[in-house]
């Protein structure tokens, strides 16, 4: 991911606990391998290098991952498109396998260079509670580089406002990430090179963004189009995924 990541589990015992955490520091790392933009190795790398118009195999967690970024990139009218711009292709030109078949497949229509970046460490969240839930965890924390999701439990941060002011906010079963427009190249991870913009100087909106939803991918994601997109067009986005922003 390029970034830290802390976890915090409860479970019966402190021996599950430890498996629980265990369990989801290998999820995380698992998803950083796959979805680095140009790691050998990386799924994302073989769906860059294949030929055109060749379904490239690639594992359930990166196809849902992708489907959801088409998703976002619908409803945003392409305002999210974790496609570098040295590439024609466009997240539209990326062609999926049909929901609910074993084998998952991609193929581009066109040259394309994805970098998911904010989407992926998201993701990575969502796997990593997925990962604690399974190993019996009643309750439990996973924040990666400043964005979080908790479940079982209420957690109160210290979010910074638009404004620059810092106050307590609570989350419960939720999913907060935070974006600032300011800090991106600084924080960026050196492997990715940034996007959501195609050309020309990036303008945005705003400077400053914090969303909560029900998982970190959709929260990373809206950021972005909060950041971005005409404001009308930004708060249909949330609605339509059921998130709100929160600074």
């Amino acid at each position: 991911m390029g970034t830290w990541a802390a976890l915090e589990a409860f479970a019966g015992t402190p021996e599950s606990t430890l498996a629980a955490v265990e369990a989801a520091y290998l999820e995380i790392g698992r998803i950083e391998r796959q979805l680095h933009p140009n790691r050998e190795g990386s799924e994302l790398r073989s769906i860059h290098t294949a030929p055109l118009h060749t379904p490239v195999p690639v594992s359930a967690a990166t196809w849902k991952l992708l489907h959801l970024a088409q998703s976002v990139y619908a409803l945003s009218e392409g305002i999210f498109d974790p496609c570098l711009p040295h590439l024609p292709g466009r997240l539209a030109d990326l062609v999926l396998s049909k929901p609910g078949i074993k084998t998952h497949w991609v193929l581009c229509r066109v040259p394309l260079a994805l970098d998911l970046g904010g989407i992926a460490k998201g993701y990575a969240i969502d796997r990593a509670i997925e990962a604690l839930r399974l190993a019996g965890c009643v309750a439990g924390v996973v924040n990666v580089g400043g964005d979080l999701r908790i479940f079982g439990r209420s957690v109160t941060v210290l979010l910074r406002y638009s404004n620059g002011s810092c106050l307590p906010f609570t989350l419960n079963d939720a999913a907060l990430a935070v974006s600032d427009f300011d800090a991106q190249v600084e924080r960026r991870p050196p492997e990715h090179q940034g996007y959501y913009r195609r050309s020309g100087k990036i303008d945005p909106m705003r400077r400053y963004a914090a969303v909560v939803a029900a998982s970190a991918a959709i929260a990373d994601a809206l950021t972005k189009c909060v950041l971005l997109a005409e404001e009308r067009l930004a708060a249909r986005t949330l609605r339509a995924l059921g998130a709100r922003q929160v600074a």
